[in-house]
């Protein structure tokens, strides 16, 4: 890991899903709990407060608090990345700077999400005006590409012009648009970015395209596999099945919290922030991929 870790997002990354107290704050002692358990899994860092962990659900108040907590209880600020991206800007800046400030330089962005007619120089004047509004060279940003959820795609041509205006403090952009067209059209127009993307089927493509990485919800719940998948072994139909079990619910996020509460004995890995309501069938949807998991991944 070492230098080329703190420089840019690469290899083996969750999107962690967020545990909750029955109050509805995060349990911060069981995220730790939680990394460090895929840690051991080999993973190399953990991204907090993305789409899988209900980002846009906790204000930045409450994402500083956990990054806080999480740190304490011993996880390393280099091994940890935040969702940020807001549809006020200030609140993007103010969560930056906040995590600069407590040892983490890993911060992924979402272009702000509500207005979706937006131009892409308006979308580039928000990325340069959080960039340029926290003003740290220890930021290391990541565009967050993810339209199918956030309604805003991130055009390839603002990407290669946000990297050329400041360098590597654009360490990087995550594509989550499950469409490996979209992932070649941003390594051709910024191939200095490291590209990670979040659809698992696509992982083992993506690296040996240049890719640096993953960074996925499938994780949680399957580390093995997803390793096997960064690992380029031949497991991507066992992968497409165990997303087909995932994708056919009401809602990704509250499904693998059922998983985990299936897999961890631990109901209080079901609890879930509105709009989300929690899922019931997690025993059978573990069932399913304990299937896919075993015989073990060689």
């Amino acid at each position: 890991m070492g230098d080329t870790m703190t420089e840019a997002i690469r290899g083996f990354w969750v999107a962690s899903a967020t545990p909750l107290t029955s109050d509805g704050s995060v349990d911060s002692a069981k995220l730790a709990t939680h990394a460090k358990h895929l840690f051991g899994k080999g993973v190399d860092g953990v991204v907090l407060f993305g789409t899988t962990g209900e980002g846009t659900s906790f204000n930045v108040a409450e994402r500083v608090g956990t990054i806080e907590a999480v740190i304490k209880a011993g996880v390393p600020a280099e091994r940890i990345g935040i969702g940020g991206g807001f549809p006020a800007i200030s609140d993007s800046i103010a969560l930056t700077r906040a995590v600069l400030a407590l040892g983490l330089r890993h911060v992924l962005i979402l272009p702000p999400y509500f207005d979706r007619s937006v131009t892409p120089a308006g979308i580039e004047d928000a990325f340069a005006a959080i960039i340029e509004g926290v003003a740290d060279d220890r930021l290391r940003a990541y565009l967050y590409h993810i339209p199918q959820v956030s309604g805003v795609a991130i055009p390839a041509d603002v990407a290669a012009s946000l990297r050329k205006r400041y360098g590597k403090a654009i360490a990087g952009l995550k594509d989550s648009s499950g469409d490996f067209k979209q992932f070649q059209a941003f390594r051709a127009a910024a191939p200095e970015l490291a590209i990670t993307v979040g659809n698992e089927a696509d992982i083992s493509r993506a690296i040996a395209a240049g890719g640096a990485g993953t960074i996925c919800g499938m994780a949680n719940v399957v580390p093995e596999l997803v390793k096997g998948m960064v690992d380029g072994k031949n497991v991507e139909a066992r992968m497409q099945a165990a997303i087909a079990v995932v994708l056919n619910t009401p809602s990704f996020t509250a499904t693998l919290k059922a998983i985990l509460a299936a897999q961890t004995g631990d109901a209080d890995w079901l609890r879930v922030r509105p709009p989300l309501r929690a899922m019931a069938d997690g025993p059978a949807l573990k069932r399913k991929l304990d299937e896919l998991t075993s015989p073990a991944i060689a």
